[in-house]
C-alpha cells in the first residue's frame, strides 16, 4: 500500500478555542507519529475564524521537534504573501535543524479574503496592482537556491544558513494548473481534492504524463489529499461527518465558522435544498467504517495514479479523530499499527 499521511488544518471548534487547536495540532502529530504516517503538513490560513494556521513555518518546527519519524511540511505556504528571500532562509533553518525531515510544498492562492490579502501582499505585479506574480517569486526562490545568473544584483547576497539546501519542493493546487507546472519544472505536486470543483483524476495523471526530470526530482511524486473520516462502523463514521458536512455547507455561503459540535449538526434544521447538497459532494468527503474506507481509497488512489494520500479529517471530539486516523492506520497497515 502507498504512504499514508496527514494534513492538518488546525481546526477550530464551536467548544474550543484557536490556541486550543494549536495544541490539538501538536497532539495529533505525536499520535500518528507513533502509528505510522509518512507526512504531517500544515496550511497557511487568515482572518478565517475556523482554522489556527496563519504560520506553518513555526508549527512545522514545534512538531518535528516533538516528533521521531515523520516528514514535516507545509501544505502550503501560500507564496504570494511572502518574500522568496524569507521563505529560502526560514526553509533553510528548518532543514538545518531536523534534516532530511522537512517539505516545501507552496501554493498560489492567498489563503484568505480579498482585504486581508491586500494586506499581506507587499509586493504586486510590475504595471498591474494586485496582480499574478506567483511565477516570478517561484522562479527567485530557485535562484536563492540554486544561484542567481551572472549579473543578478541578488546573486551578491548570501542566504543563511550557509551550506544548507531547500528540502524537497512541492506545487500544490485544486486544478490542472499547478499539475502542469510542477511536471514542467520536476518537482512534487499535491491535490486538493477535499476542497477541488474538479476530479482529481486529470491533473493527476496530466502531472505524470508531463513529468520531466530535473534537479528538483527525478521522477513524478504525486500526493492527493482527501478529507476522510473513520469509525468503528459505517453509521458512526456517518453520524461523525456531521460536523464536517454541516461545516462545508456554512463554507459555500461564505460562512467560515468554527466547526460546530455533533451535537449542533444533528440538531441542525436541514432544508431540503441543503440536503442535497450534502448529496452532491459526498464525492469529496470519504466516509466509512476501516475496511469500507480502506477498500474505497485504495480504489481512489489507484484510479487517479497517487504516490501517497494525504487525509485531512475535519472532527470536532479530538479523541474521536485520534480514532480515526488510528483506525485508518491499521486498516491500512502502517507501522507499529499493523502490529498491534
Amino acid at each position: 500500500m502507498i504512504p499514508l499521511s496527514v494534513l492538518d488544518l488546525s481546526f477550530v471548534s464551536a467548544d474550543s478555542t484557536p490556541a486550543q487547536a494549536l495544541h490539538d495540532t501538536l497532539a495529533l502529530a505525536r499520535h500518528v507519529d507513533a502509528l505510522g504516517y509518512h507526512r504531517y503538513w500544515l496550511a497557511e490560513h487568515h482572518a478565517l475564524p475556523n482554522v489556527a494556521s496563519p504560520a506553518p513555518e513555526i508549527m512545522i518546527g514545534q512538531i518535528a521537534a516533538a516528533t521521531r519519524t515523520l516528514r514535516v511540511g507545509s501544505g502550503g505556504i501560500m507564496l504570494p504573501n511572502h518574500a522568496p528571500l524569507m521563505v529560502a532562509e526560514r526553509f533553510r533553518v528548518l532543514e538545518a535543524l531536523f534534516p532530511g525531515r522537512i517539505d516545501l510544498g507552496l501554493g498560489r492562492a492567498p489563503g484568505t479574503d480579498g482585504l486581508t490579502a491586500r494586506a499581506l501582499r507587499r509586493r504586486e505585479a510590475p504595471g498591474e496592482a494586485g496582480g499574478d506574480d506567483f511565477l516570478d517569486r517561484l522562479q527567485e526562490l530557485l535562484f536563492w537556491d540554486g544561484g542567481f545568473p551572472e549579473g543578478h544584483p541578488f546573486g551578491a547576497i548570501p542566504v543563511s544558513p550557509a551550506g544548507v539546501r531547500l528540502p524537497p519542493l512541492f506545487l500544490l493546487g485544486s486544478s490542472d494548473y499547478s499539475a502542469a507546472l510542477a511536471a514542467q519544472i520536476g518537482c512534487g505536486f499535491g491535490f486538493a481534492q477535499h476542497f477541488s470543483g474538479m476530479p482529481a483524476e486529470g491533473p493527476m495523471r496530466d502531472y505524470r504524463a508531463r513529468f520531466w526530470p530535473t534537479h528538483l526530482g527525478e521522477r513524478p511524486h504525486a500526493i492527493l489529499a482527501v478529507a476522510a473520516i473513520c469509525a468503528a462502523t459505517d453509521a458512526e463514521a456517518e453520524r461523525l461527518a456531521m460536523s464536517a458536512r454541516l461545516s462545508t455547507l456554512r463554507r459555500e455561503r461564505g460562512e467560515y465558522r468554527p466547526l460546530p459540535s455533533l451535537a449542533e449538526a444533528e440538531a441542525y434544521p436541514y432544508a431540503e435544498s441543503e440536503r442535497l447538497r450534502i448529496e452532491r459532494g459526498r464525492d469529496r468527503l470519504h466516509v466509512g467504517a476501516p475496511e469500507t474506507l480502506r477498500a474505497r481509497l485504495a480504489e481512489l488512489a489507484e484510479r487517479v495514479q497517487a504516490d501517497e494520500l494525504m487525509i485531512v479529517s475535519a472532527i470536532p471530539d479530538q479523541a474521536a479523530r485520534r480514532e480515526s486516523y488510528a483506525l485508518l492506520a491499521r486498516a491500512w497497515g502502517l507501522g507499529v499499527a499493523a502490529a498491534a
